[in-house]
């Protein structure tokens, strides 16, 4: 979809330009309603993410916050097509995929704004939403760390038999750091039911990715040192992706191994919300915001003959839920000063370990 540009000197590089909607992508035996729950989970992702945005600007939102804003298309398609006792592992910009997974904006909202009636008792913030009833198995602020961590839970799946397939999504910058070569090769060698994805945005933090990498395609062009297919896929396309997804997890269950898949998207925004992202070119964050995921996936739901005012009232609903959400966290109250020892372990000994 894209070409990685070159460039001359750090800091410098050739705008990244996305490639045209795949109209064909319309024609895919994907099922309406799946698609129409897509779309609600983007909508629901970006106004999620727009009200934390604002939030954080009014200084609800302590510390900084990573937001998802141009990438809804990722986890949208991935957790329409996983099952419910599948395992999710997300890094600190984890927020889509724990919406994603079912769980309910208000105690997210309230954990962003470090309430106790947050997802964690507010206690985890911004960069560690966690939900192991839905499968959120956590975002995670180290980098690459948890990709070993999802081999864990995959392996358990195998010795155990339940077909649960474990699902890593991580950064262009993690290709670069040697807890992902390490995991696949784990992954590939006791053909564990892992999938990688990488939300290739184009940017490691601040930095263009092609400018710390040797390959184009930072994650699928190191697929084949570890005996996997290299695959890449429309990461603003919930369709393209929810097909990937679906190929690589029924692969995962029937025993066919682990998985990774290259989505390339962009982000709207800088890294963080500290970040006004003025490194990029304009001509490159324009030709995305073009390609944004939503106002695409809304027309092509319009292409199939669903009503206007249907998606209408999809976004009027999730408007009311994000206001209710709002409402919930800001009237929620800050956590007890003793709660800071709850859910730790009180001696570092081997006892808790056996």
């Amino acid at each position: 979809m894209t070409t990685m540009p070159a460039h001359d000197e750090y800091g410098s590089h050739e705008p990244v330009l996305p490639g045209p909607v795949d109209h064909s992508n319309a024609e895919l035996p994907i099922e309406l309603p799946v698609r129409l729950q897509m779309y609600r989970m983007q909508q629901e992702i970006r106004l999620f993410s727009k009200r934390a945005h604002d939030l954080f600007l009014q200084g609800l939102v302590n510390g900084t916050s990573h937001l998802s804003a141009g990438q809804e298309a990722v986890a949208a398609g991935f957790a329409a097509a996983m099952r419910p006792d599948d395992w999710t592992f997300a890094t600190y910009r984890g927020h889509a995929h724990t919406l994603a997974r079912g769980v309910g904006m208000g105690p997210i909202m309230a954990e962003l704004l470090g309430r106790a009636n947050g997802l964690l008792g507010g206690k985890g913030g911004s960069m560690h939403l966690t939900s192991v009833e839905h499968g959120m198995m956590g975002s995670y602020a180290i980098i690459g760390a948890h990709l070993c961590v999802a081999n864990g839970a995959a392996w358990t799946s195998q010795v155990k038999g339940t077909g649960q397939v474990a699902v890593a999504f991580f950064g262009d910058g993690t290709t670069n750091i040697g807890a992902f070569h390490e995991a696949l090769n784990f992954a590939k060698v006791w053909n564990l039911p892992t999938v990688f994805v990488c939300e290739n945005n184009l940017y490691m933090e601040y930095t263009p990715i092609a400018q710390a990498t040797a390959v184009p395609n930072p994650a699928a062009d190191r697929a084949a040192a570890y005996g996997l297919e290299s695959m890449i896929v429309d990461g603003n396309d919930a369709d393209a992706v929810l097909v990937a997804a679906r190929d690589a997890l029924a692969r995962a269950r029937d025993g066919g191994g682990p998985s990774l898949i290259e989505a390339q998207t962009y982000r709207h925004g800088g890294h963080s919300r500290a970040d006004p992202g003025t490194y990029r070119p304009d001509e490159e964050v324009q030709a995305w915001l073009e390609r944004d995921p939503i106002p695409m996936y809304h027309q092509r739901l319009l292409q199939l003959g669903v009503d206007e005012s249907e998606l209408a009232r999809i976004v009027t609903e999730t408007t009311e839920q994000v206001d209710l959400a709002t409402q919930e966290a800001v009237a929620g109250t800050m956590p007890a000063p003793e709660s800071v020892l709850q859910d730790v372990w009180a001696d570092g000994s081997s006892t808790w370990r056996n």
